[in-house]
């Protein structure tokens, strides 16, 4: 019977060292998942780099040609980016102490290589400062080192899947490309689309070029083409753009307008509809004539005029017949005038009448404005 409590006693013990060290594991993993996202304590990680300032002022001192006192910037540099302020300026004065201590150990620097110099000093100094306004900005942003180059590329596969074209029926045939500004991943043109009305037999597209470039543009634009993707297909055609003029109005930016064309096409019939708010006219081929003629429709600026009206250009797409929108960093230029880049465009365009268009919009803005630094755009809608 005695041995049998004894067991049970044990195992009950070892049950209970187990579940201690469970809930011991699982709190250290938070405290560290934590931190790296910039939620928590984050004294896991000041306890890690605190214990490399120790240890590097140890190897300093018994190794001072291979372990320099520089070395010390290696932890105040992780410092700057997973500390937040107050932690920091603890592990400054601890590399501070290092400092002090490696300097009476070693002695003075005049004595020889490996010694504390003022430059030293003034190395660990400087990294110090700009780790601190790292971590400020970090704190004042909220948002922890590692999230912020995620959030760029969600921004930016966001404004990628919004601007992708719907399927098209068979017989109809469309392609898209965008350039951002001097090589940069965000764009201040986009383009929404849908497919709308009865049995989805409408596209609607949507070509903006929001004012600016480049990053600066781009988080306005992300803006914009949430906004105008939740209008589109949720208001009749000729209140689209009206909407979206009101929307941008009432964001009050500084720099609050932009310029954009609305496409309003039958799939069954090839009708289409053009509204245009200030923004460059479509250029449509004839596959009869095999002339490129103007599509202009006119509207002013969106976010600059309350009240505004837009009234639509019509036309019809026929067998053979295409349609190109494009935004004006394709086609304007310091040393020419617009219609001059228009008809150049135009003109690269017609070597890809044989092929039908595919693949044809990244190598229209390879040939006619691949180093221009402004973003550009470019739509090609083909009936087949």
């Amino acid at each position: 019977m005695a041995g049998r409590t004894g067991s049970a006693g044990q195992a009950a013990r070892t049950d209970r060292s187990r579940k201690a060290w469970h809930r011991a594991r699982l709190r250290l993993r938070r405290s560290g998942v934590d931190s790296f996202r910039g939620h928590g304590s984050d004294w896991l990680v000041f306890g890690t780099l605190f214990l490399v300032v120790v240890l590097l002022t140890w190897g300093t001192v018994a190794q001072p040609l291979w372990v320099a006192p520089e070395t010390l910037v290696l932890p105040v540099i992780a410092g700057g980016l997973l500390l937040r302020p107050v932690s920091l300026l603890t592990l400054y004065a601890a590399s501070a102490v290092a400092l002090i201590v490696e300097s009476v150990v070693l002695g003075p620097y005049t004595d020889g290589a490996g010694r504390v110099t003022p430059g030293t000093v003034l190395v660990v100094a400087a990294v110090g400062l700009a780790g601190l306004l790292i971590a400020q900005f970090r704190m004042r942003v909220g948002v922890p080192w590692t999230g912020g180059s995620t959030m760029l590329f969600d921004l930016r596969e966001r404004l990628g899947v919004q601007s992708r074209l719907p399927r098209l029926p068979r017989g109809w045939h469309a392609e898209m490309s965008l350039r951002p500004a001097g090589g940069q991943s965000f764009s201040g043109d986009f383009v929404v689309a849908a497919r709308t009305g009865k049995e989805r037999r409408i596209l609607e597209i949507v070509l903006t070029d929001v004012s600016g470039k480049g990053m600066d543009a781009a988080s306005r634009a992300l803006q914009l083409s949430g906004a105008f993707g939740g209008l589109l297909g949720s208001l009749p055609p000729p209140a689209f753009l009206p909407a979206a003029n009101a929307y941008l109005l009432r964001q009050e930016w500084d720099e609050g307008f932009a310029t954009s064309v609305h496409l309003v096409l039958d799939l069954d019939t090839g009708d289409f509809e053009l509204l245009s708010a200030g923004h460059l006219p479509a250029m449509q081929l004839s596959a009869g004539a095999g002339t490129w003629t103007p599509q202009t429709a006119d509207g002013p600026l969106l976010g600059v005029l309350e009240g505004a009206e837009f009234h639509p250009a019509k036309g019809r797409l026929r067998r053979g017949d295409v349609l190109m929108l494009f935004t004006d960093g394709l086609v304007e230029a310091p040393d020419r005038d617009l219609t001059e880049g228009i008809d150049r465009l135009t003109g690269a365009a017609e070597t890809h009448i044989a092929t039908g268009f595919r693949g044809a919009a990244w190598h229209l803005i390879e040939r006619v404005a691949r180093d221009v630094n402004d973003d550009r755009a470019l739509l090609l809608l083909c009936r087949d």
